[in-house]
């Protein structure tokens, strides 16, 4: 791939697609964010056109590889076939990338990858993979699989070359012991040691875990057993979970942070309890990926609130004093500069 070639990267999300053109230095000639309101293919064409010539390589996010899809695939039918399988593991993010991928089949003649955001959790040690279940159902792929892979790897990457940082040579080096935050409209932590993930609290799907901005995170199962009893339904269990829980459930004003940060100022109660719940969710989970690492020397806070609530990080600093504390990084989220990078990678390599 020459200097001027580039990367168009496609990150479909269920309300949105992020279109960038990283050229192999990672330098971003083009990142643009716009809602999926008019279809893509009404728009993305002419916004490609000046840049055309030069795009070499195609990447896509795609959710959820499932147990098959742990590395940076090349697309082609039989691998579409594989996707389109998975896709009732993550329908609201596996399916528009799908859409993305035949659009650009048809329209770009370029060679497709697809990067997963479970690949990075691949390494998952049996303990923390595995759910306390029966063998018929384990068998069925019914396992932890993480996700945010793919920025969780950028955050590790960022803080194995950060200045000062540890160097690694010499006889039996200590690995560092990360915990990534990401947190943003979706919430998770990975707790990654020596650069590979060895726990998290994602799990099947995007929706265990911390509380995010319309996703319950993890809940009693028995409580959602309950409500099938109350004869709700499981379509409406699953949007409710999904897209009125979280900090809009539990503000019943707003999912977002912003929002809530400066209503919570102004004495909305609701506000005032989304950000505790937020809070006392995120320390708890804080500490059980400090128990799997052993202890913590990194704790990196990515993502849209994350990387930009300084109030947030002020908090958990003086809150983990009991930690060591930590060193605490802000690490701005590039998930496409990471596609970017494992598509140039997985091409070289197959060339």
């Amino acid at each position: 791939m020459n200097d001027a070639a580039l990367v168009l990267v496609l990150n479909a999300g269920s309300s949105s697609l992020k279109v960038a053109l990283i050229d192999a230095d990672g330098h971003h000639w083009l990142d643009q964010c716009r809602p999926i309101e008019p279809p893509p293919q009404r728009w993305l064409p002419e916004l490609l056109q000046p840049w055309l010539e030069r795009i070499a390589l195609v990447g896509h996010r795609v959710v959820h590889g499932g147990e098959i899809f742990t590395a940076p695939t090349r697309l082609d039918a039989a691998v579409e076939r594989e996707l389109e399988s998975l896709t009732p593991l993550a329908p609201l993010h596996n399916g528009p990338a799908l859409a993305m991928i035949r659009w650009c089949r048809m329209a770009i003649d370029r060679p497709q990858w697809a990067c997963f955001d479970t690949a990075f959790h691949s390494t998952l040690p049996a303990p923390a993979r595995t759910y306390a279940l029966p063998a018929r159902w384990r068998e069925q792929g019914l396992h932890r699989y993480g996700f945010h892979g793919l920025n969780h790897a950028h955050v590790a990457a960022v803080v194995e070359q950060r200045p000062g940082a540890p160097t690694t040579s010499g006889p039996a080096p200590n690995p560092t012991r990360l915990i990534s935050a990401h947190l943003g409209a979706g919430c998770s932590l990975a707790a990654i040691k020596g650069g590979r993930c060895i726990d998290t609290t994602m799990g099947f799907t995007p929706m265990e875990g911390l509380v995010m901005a319309s996703r319950s995170g993890s809940v009693d199962p028995g409580l959602l057993l309950h409500l099938l009893h109350q004869g709700i339904g499981p379509d409406e269990i699953d949007r409710t979970l999904n897209q009125e829980s979280g900090l809009l459930g539990l503000s019943n004003l707003s999912g977002d942070w912003r929002t809530l940060r400066s209503a919570a100022a102004e004495g909305h109660d609701g506000a005032r309890l989304a950000l505790a719940v937020f809070e006392h969710r995120l320390l708890q989970g804080i500490g059980a990926m400090a128990a799997s690492l052993g202890g913590v020397d990194v704790l990196a806070l990515s993502g849209g609130i994350g990387a930009n609530d300084p109030e947030l990080a002020h908090t958990l600093q003086r809150r983990l004093g009991w930690l060591g504390p930590p060193e605490l990084l802000r690490v701005p989220a590039d998930e496409e500069g990471m596609i970017a990078r494992q598509v140039l990678e997985a091409a070289a390599t197959r060339a």
